[in-house]
């Protein structure tokens, strides 16, 4: 009997060390028809769809059309986001030390204005409309969530951010990407009605849709106001700044000018060549 006990142990022993020498699954990404990619640690086809599991224990999982998926590849190491505060530089509400709080790097005005501007450069929009954007939806809240579940800088909601393939939209340079090409492919949809593509992301495509155009919600209206008020204001401090910048350029120019010509006159003959008379 305690021969056979001895012998359990050696292979539970050997059980325990094969299992430890197995190759942990590595985490993959699933590259999307659109050409977002979904970080995720195990997929799972169910029908139509494929279910990709983005939480080592599967509790919490999204799932994709199976068409739209592209290919699988393996997922490059996960870096932090490393943005958990406002864009003003304060910081954000949910952090429980101070040692975490201080290894956070800021996200800054000019962090911010990097993000928005690469974004805008992609999908062909204005920055400054992207800006007015972001500052009507979360106030540049890095952490906003609005009482209907809206996340981020740009407020995206769950299934939005998930269909943009944007699996964390506390991640300010995922938010922006993500948020940027939704209102690019609403103003495609609109044929370049701000207003419309505006009254779409506040309150959906189907609503616009159902109405022809801003829906009769206060909410709504406000929100588009404010941002077509906001962004007329940027567009008109532009033009102001562009006269005396042309000015200030034709001044230079002319200074340059005359101090090349100043130069020249006072610049000593030329000497004579040899045997000339």
């Amino acid at each position: 009997m305690r021969h056979w006990a001895q012998w359990r142990l050696h292979l539970a022993i050997i059980a325990l060390a094969v299992v430890s020498a197995l190759p942990c699954r590595a985490a993959e990404s699933a590259v999307l028809r659109n050409g977002f990619a979904i970080r995720h640690e195990r997929s799972v086809v169910i029908g139509s769809v494929t279910r990709l599991y983005v939480s080592a224990d599967g509790s919490s999982y999204v799932d994709i059309p199976t068409v739209e998926i592209d290919h699988f590849e393996p997922a490059p190491d996960q870096q932090p986001s490393g943005f958990g505060l406002h864009a003003s530089g304060k910081r954000a509400s949910g952090s429980r030390s101070s040692t975490s709080r201080a290894a956070q790097p800021q996200l800054t005005t000019a962090d911010l204005n990097q993000l928005v501007t690469a974004s805008s450069g992609r999908y062909r929009l204005d920055p400054d409309l992207v800006n007015s954007v972001i500052k009507a939806e979360s106030g540049f809240n890095v952490r906003a969530v609005s009482p209907k579940g809206a996340r981020g800088l740009m407020q995206l909601m769950p299934e939005t951010a998930m269909k943009l393939g944007v699996p964390n939209a506390f991640d300010p340079q995922a938010n922006v990407e993500g948020g940027t090409r939704y209102l690019r492919e609403l103003l495609e949809r609109y044929n370049f009605d701000l207003v419309k593509a505006l009254a779409a992301y506040n309150a959906g495509p189907q609503r616009v849709e159902q109405f022809g155009g801003v829906p009769p919600y206060h909410e709504t209206k406000v929100y588009v106001a404010r941002i077509v008020r906001d962004f007329n204001k940027k567009v008109a401090q532009r033009s102001a700044a562009a006269p005396s910048k042309t000015a200030a350029a034709k001044k230079t120019s002319a200074a340059a000018h005359v101090s090349s010509a100043t130069a020249k006159s006072a610049s000593p003959p030329a000497p004579a060549k040899a045997g000339s008379q």
